[in-house]
């Protein structure tokens, strides 16, 4: 546990909104989880959904913080893609309860307008990056966001895969997916 109760309970929801998913999850829960009052929850949060948004927003801000960290600007394309796919697979590893939960939980029902604009703001860098590479006529011409349901949805199903422990993770894995995802992507 941290020292900050408002983490605290950020980190015990992180948990079970994973594990359960957030309808199965309870404020109890989350104070048991978090060794505090459910009372003290409301303090910091006005309700189950607000600590949902809260918790996205910052775990769909770290991993985009992530994917932008050193992005090589005046790189190809295809060592701009290595980029994106390297710090994805560096993020997911490092993060894995927040990997699964941005995707588990990218929901409209659940999700309130900041969280939704927080995700598509992050996303437009990947959408600016897929537009440049078709600009080069190096990536497909398809839609940016079929584009990014190809390679990203391939990486989550993957890292569920590996957490479900149906896979193992090796260096050739990573290597082999990464391939796969730009030749998914790429003009042929």
């Amino acid at each position: 546990m941290t020292t900050n109760k408002r983490d605290d309970i950020l980190l015990a929801a992180l948990h079970l909104f994973t594990d359960r998913g957030f309808d199965a999850t309870t404020v109890p829960m989350i104070a048991e989880r978090a060794k505090v009052g459910a009372g003290t929850i409301y303090r910091y949060f006005e309700n189950k959904e607000e600590l949902l948004n809260s918790l996205f927003q910052e775990c769909t801000e770290l991993f985009f913080r992530a994917v932008k960290q050193g992005f090589p600007d005046s790189a190809t394309v295809r060592e701009q893609f290595h980029h994106i796919f390297v710090q994805t697979i560096h993020f997911a590893k490092k993060n894995r309860e927040a990997f699964s939960f941005i995707d588990s939980h990218l929901n409209p029902r659940l999700l309130d307008e900041k969280s939704l604009k927080t995700f598509e703001k992050g996303m437009d860098f990947i959408r600016h990056f897929l537009i440049n590479g078709q600009q080069q006529s190096v990536i497909s011409p398809l839609p940016p966001n079929a584009l990014i349901s190809i390679f990203y949805g391939a990486l989550v199903k993957l890292f569920e895969t590996i957490r479900a422990e149906v896979l193992e993770e090796t260096h050739e894995l990573l290597v082999g997916v990464e391939e796969c995802c730009w030749n998914a992507i790429r003009v042929h």
